[in-house]
Formats: C-alpha cells, sequence, structure tokens
C-alpha cells in the first residue's frame, strides 16, 4: 500500500459557539451539540466556550463533550468572579501533548491559544486553536507571538491552526504574516451566522497540499445556534514533512 492510500482522512472544524446563545437571544446548548454532531469532524476547536454557564449541573464543555463521546480539552482567556471563558477542543483521537500560550496584549481583553497534539495512528497532527483580537495592531501582535510558538517548538509534523481570527479582509489584514508562512487560507463567510457577510474563521492546513475541501456549515439550525457559522474541512496528507522545515 503507497503512503498516500494509507494516510488517513481526518475532518477538522472551528467553531465559535458564542457561550451558546443562539441568534434568537435564547441559551440552547443542545442546539450547538446538534450542529457538532451534524458537522460530525473528528476535531473541532471552539471559542467563546463559558464554564460560567451549565446544562443540568455540566460545564458548557463537558455536557458538549458527553453529548458527543469526544475528548475534550480546555484553555480559558478571560476570568472573573463569575467563572471562565476561552477557548477549547474537542476530539476523537487520543491526546498526546497540551500546550498553551498567552497572545494577551496590554489593555485589551486576554486572548490565548491551546496546543494540542494528537494521535492520528501513523502520524502525530498538531492543533492549535484560537480567538484573535477585535483592533488590528492587537492582532498583529497576537500573530507574531502565534508563529512564534509554533516554531519555538522546534518538530515539524503536520498541522491545522484554527479559529476566530477576526478579521474581515480575506487576504489583507493582521494574517498575512500567517498566509506567507502557511499557504493562504481559504475564508468562507461566517459572519453573521444569519446573513454571513464577513470571513472571520479561518483554517490553515500544513503542509497545504492535505487540504481537500474546507467550507463553511450553514444550515436553519446552524443560522440559529451562534451568531457565527461553522467551518469544516477535510484533509488526507500523502506524505509527512521533514523535520525543520517549517
Amino acid at each position: 500500500m503507497t503512503e498516500a492510500a494509507s494516510a488517513p482522512h481526518l475532518s477538522f472544524g472551528s467553531y465559535n459557539i458564542h457561550r451558546c446563545w443562539g441568534t434568537d437571544r435564547k441559551y440552547r446548548p443542545e442546539r450547538v451539540a446538534e450542529v457538532l454532531r451534524a458537522l460530525d469532524c473528528d476535531v473541532v476547536g471552539l471559542q467563546e466556550v463559558d464554564t460560567h454557564l451549565t446544562v443540568d449541573g455540566y460545564s458548557q464543555l463537558d455536557f458538549l463533550a458527553e453529548s458527543l463521546g469526544m475528548r475534550a480539552v480546555s484553555s480559558p482567556n478571560l476570568h472573573d468572579h463569575r467563572g471562565s471563558m476561552g477557548n477549547a477542543l474537542l476530539t476523537r483521537l487520543p491526546i498526546r501533548k497540551i500546550r498553551r500560550g498567552d497572545l494577551s496584549v496590554r489593555n485589551f481583553e486576554p486572548r490565548g491559544l491551546l496546543d494540542v497534539e494528537l494521535d492520528a495512528g501513523n502520524r502525530t497532527v498538531r492543533v492549535i486553536v484560537t480567538h484573535l483580537g477585535l483592533r488590528a495592531a492587537e492582532r498583529r501582535l497576537q500573530v507574531r507571538r502565534l508563529i512564534h510558538h509554533v516554531e519555538e517548538q522546534g518538530e515539524a509534523m503536520p498541522m491545522v491552526i484554527l479559529g476566530d481570527f477576526n478579521e474581515w479582509r480575506p487576504t489583507g489584514g493582521a494574517l498575512r504574516s500567517l498566509n506567507r508562512r502557511f499557504g493562504r487560507a481559504l475564508a468562507p463567510r461566517t459572519f453573521p451566522s444569519r446573513f454571513p457577510m464577513l470571513p472571520l474563521d479561518r483554517m490553515w492546513i500544513w503542509p497545504a497540499h492535505g487540504l481537500l475541501r474546507l467550507s463553511a456549515y450553514s444550515t436553519p439550525l446552524s443560522r440559529l445556534a451562534s451568531d457565527h457559522l461553522p467551518i469544516r474541512a477535510d484533509v488526507r496528507w500523502s506524505h509527512i514533512p521533514e523535520k525543520n522545515t517549517l
């Protein structure tokens, strides 16, 4: 069997769940769970997961993980007396290693990244989940820190960088550095979910040849469950990159 034929077919998603508040202003975590179930990803990165809000005594993340039968990793960035909110990851794949990084810029809302290495059978896949700030100057600093974090680990492996990047320009702005480093990300329109006009949610697949397809997931339910549409990518890497080629 050739390496291309033996390479696993993996699916990755990214979804800003808006704390499970829908566009009808109702708190309905079960709708988010249903959207994720239909999205049917091996790995999905989440943004705006709120530990303060619960579902039948479970935290949002535990409820979603239990509903979907997936492993969960939490990475809150914003903490106050009510609880915490931030990024998270749900995965069907075994977890090898977890790292967290701080992308916070002084005088702005705390931001971070979640960096998880997953066992995908014949290879390790690295997934980075993040949610960048609202201002362009803030995002430029955060992108530099994100790239530094990626390179600091010093080991090349298949990688997915995903999240809500809060950048509406398809190819410009603070994301130019990410596009130069990892190839241009496809940018389907995801916000606002009812009438999507802005490509805020992105995904970089590295090496880029592994990307088979990427699209926003738009259904009547996904347009209601959150103010963002989720995105989904199908990936198959035909070969493993050499070390230190990143």
